[in-house]
Formats: C-alpha cells, structure tokens, sequence
C-alpha cells in the first residue's frame, strides 16, 4: 500500500463530504455530512500515516483503499 500522509488523506476526506468536528491535540475529528453517525480521527503529524492506521481510518470512513490511491 502506498504511503500517504495526513494532509492529504484530511484533503481526500473533505472532498468525500466530512467536515473538521473538533481537535483534541493532534488529533482531528471529522464528521460525515451524509451520516452523522459517522466518524473519524485522524492523527495530524508530519510523518506517513502507518499502514495499519491508514486501514482504520478508511475503515471508519466507510472508504474503500482503491478510491483513495486512483
């Protein structure tokens, strides 16, 4: 699986419908417009997310890895 870092995956998730809830440290925390019952943190650092928080966080998303690396 490709690298991808938080900023960008923050840039992809917004564009799919999910807006900024709230930030605790460095952690965000998206909401999905279309399902409020939907949500996401995100760790905001500078590295590569790690392949297995990239997983999670797609997987709380409801997003398939193909969409993200097209």
């Amino acid at each position: 699986m490709p690298a991808i870092t938080p900023k960008k995956l923050l840039k992809f998730l917004l564009k799919k419908g999910f807006y900024k809830h709230h930030q605790v440290g460095s952690h965000l925390v998206l909401k999905s417009l279309n399902d409020p019952a939907i949500r996401v943190t995100l760790p905001i650092h500078n590295n590569d997310l790690k392949p297995g928080t990239l997983n999670s966080i797609l997987k709380q998303a409801g997003i398939d890895k193909k969409e993200v690396f097209k």
